[in-house]
């Protein structure tokens, strides 16, 4: 029988996508079979009040949803899963692959390709590096295909975005106050302001580096709330509303190029467009890394 490498799928989209590719990657080194566990992550009260579900099933992913004998799914089974990892450190042949942290919870890539797995692997973590995946992205690009029945080949933008310039925006809200009752946390209130703000910084910052280096750049911003930007922002940047989650990763095809904001919904709309030509800015400022990890942005898109 084929051992089997089951990955645990939590988080928004662009994490759950990072999952994913690091484990499919694995497992295609590994000659293992893949596994997607869609529920131990998301079963808890707290991940339902932030809208967490499982979204990979928006894409040709053909890999098997695991049974539920291979799930932590409930209370009992994650107690089982936490004394599983206390063994695992004793252990050879890993049971569970687990992404290893560092100070204030510091990730970076690791190569994995070397560790023994036992018959039966879980893989848990966020691994939001390319260098992961790097070995398949070909393949990763393939399942990362949106499916035709989600979204609107009609769109009205994607006659507009591919007859321009076009330069994608970004500007991820909220980030810190995403739940009612963080909206009532000061702290989190003020992380939330300081991010946004540098967020704007970093904004302006790429549209004068496109006007100054592209020839006539038309900007497109997405946003996860609208609110107050037309203030921030002059008349001829174009507002992408009314889509849903999904069609808004779906219109990041379409664009010629990119200021790539903090965050890993639209890190993946930027790294899966197919313009060979295409210019991806990235914050040079690491309170503006979404992530944990060091290795976060690819080496070839432009710090600014």
């Amino acid at each position: 029988m084929k051992n089997k490498i089951i990955v645990r799928i939590s988080e928004g989209l662009g994490n759950q996508m990072f999952m994913y590719a690091n484990a499919y990657s694995l497992a295609v080194k590994k000659k293992c079979k893949l596994l997607i566990d869609d529920e131990s992550g998301f079963y808890k009260k707290k991940n339902r009040n932030r809208g967490r579900k499982y979204n990979l099933d928006f894409f040709l992913i053909k890999t098997d949803i695991a049974s539920n004998r291979f799930k932590f799914n409930n209370v009992a089974k994650d107690i089982l899963r936490k004394l599983l990892k206390l063994i695992n450190l004793f252990l050879k042949k890993k049971i569970f692959i687990l992404e290893k942290c560092f100070k204030n919870k510091k990730t970076k890539f690791i190569n994995l390709f070397n560790t023994p797995l036992n018959h039966i692997c879980y893989v848990e973590g966020h691994y939001e590096s390319e260098k992961y995946f790097l070995n398949c992205s070909s393949k990763i690009r393939e399942q990362f295909t949106v499916k035709n029945n989600l979204v609107n080949k009609d769109n009205f933008y994607i006659s507009k975005l591919k007859s321009v310039n076009s330069v994608s925006i970004h500007f991820r809200r909220d980030r810190f106050t995403e739940e009612v009752n963080e909206k009532k946390n000061k702290y989190k209130t003020l992380k939330t302001t300081e991010f946004e703000n540098l967020t704007l910084n970093y904004i302006n910052d790429g549209i004068r580096y496109f006007k100054n280096n592209v020839t006539n750049p038309v900007f497109f911003l997405w946003s996860n709330n609208f609110s107050g930007l037309e203030n921030l922002f002059s008349k001829n940047i174009f507002f992408i509303k009314n889509q849903n989650l999904i069609e808004d990763f779906y219109l990041f095809n379409f664009c010629q190029h990119f200021i790539v904001g903090p965050s890993t919904f639209h890190w993946w709309g930027a790294w899966l467009n197919g313009n060979t030509k295409k210019i991806c800015l990235r914050p040079k400022d690491k309170l503006l890394n979404p992530s944990n990890n060091s290795d976060f942005w690819p080496d070839r898109w432009i710090s600014i």
